[in-house]
């Protein structure tokens, strides 16, 4: 028997976090990551990018008492960003493994996991390309992972960032359904799997394309979740809190889930001035640079309860 089969999980925490700009400071010619360098509107010196890393480092490690055994991430540039995060920021020594995409996404931002070996088994993974449909510009593959757990057998995952609202709602929501129809049509394929998909949707819970998931059978158990401190939602907009991201369930997961909730530890807030409250506390607001800021959106987590084997 394996070390891996011996091992005895009680829990499996789930964090997803849309990482606001994760970009390393060099000039890939094929993307338009112009404005994310030294000579660039941001002025992303190496500085600025290593505080960036190890800002995104603590808020992971934030989320839960234990250490997380699955972070979904989006808008993270490439590999050496993802290699830097777990090998050379404050989670150097806790032994992540990532997997992320390779989009035709113009801005060259993309979708990650990273895990723990000693709680997920990798079997296979792969990208979901998203077909072009009139208007649409390229955007993120999604994620999908399978692998073995201790505690739910085989488990799928699919980590996801949907076309932004960029034109309106309405004008962009066909690109973001035509989304959720490519996972809509993969989950169909997985009948009685155990099932997580999450990542930023760019969308509100009551929208038409998580509505389309949930009519495939997925459970938004992160839907109208508050933080612990007290915040509605994982991003606030003209002073009003909504929550763009998600993690959604299969039915065989739902009822596991031990604790789900929004992040909102005091160092990934800020004051806001214009309408009151707080906000997430983030890297730029408008061109100015703020050295603790971490990202735009506020991380969602899921503690799933799982059997001891």
């Amino acid at each position: 028997m394996s070390v891996f089969s011996l091992l005895l999980v009680s829990f499996l925490t789930f964090v997803e976090l849309n990482c606001e700009n994760l970009f390393d400071c060099r000039h890939d010619s094929l993307k338009q990551d112009q404005e994310f360098l030294p000579e660039g509107n941001r002025r992303w010196t190496p500085t600025r990018y290593w505080r960036k890393q190890n800002n995104i480092a603590q808020a992971i490690l934030s989320c839960s008492r234990e250490l997380p055994d699955f972070v979904a991430l989006c808008e993270v540039e490439n590999d050496t960003a993802l290699h830097d995060l777990t090998r050379r920021s404050l989670l150097r020594t806790l032994g992540y493994e990532y997997m992320m995409t390779k989009s035709d996404d113009l801005r060259g931002i993309d979708v990650a996991l990273l895990y723990q070996p000693a709680s997920f088994r990798p079997l296979c993974y792969d990208y979901l390309k998203i077909p072009l449909i009139k208007g649409m510009r390229p955007t993120r593959d999604i994620l999908y992972v399978k692998g073995l757990t201790l505690g739910f057998d085989t488990l799928h995952i699919f980590v996801v960032h949907a076309p932004s609202r960029q034109g309106g709602e309405k004008v962009s929501r066909p690109y973001r359904m035509n989304v959720a129809q490519v996972i809509r049509q993969a989950v169909g394929n997985l009948k009685g799997a155990h099932v997580i998909v999450a990542g930023d949707f760019n969308d509100y819970g009551d929208s038409p394309a998580l509505q389309l998931l949930e009519k495939q059978g997925l459970e938004n158990v992160t839907k109208s979740l508050q933080g612990r401190n007290g915040v509605g939602g994982t991003y606030r907009y003209q002073g009003e809190w909504h929550s763009l991201d998600h993690i959604l369930l299969s039915p065989s997961l739902v009822n596991t889930v031990d604790t789900a909730y929004i992040n909102d530890e005091s160092f990934l807030l800020e004051e806001e001035p214009r309408y009151g409250g707080v906000r997430p506390h983030r890297s730029f607001y408008g061109r100015e640079y703020r050295k603790t800021g971490v990202s735009d959106h506020l991380p969602l987590v899921v503690r799933l309860r799982a059997k001891k084997e």
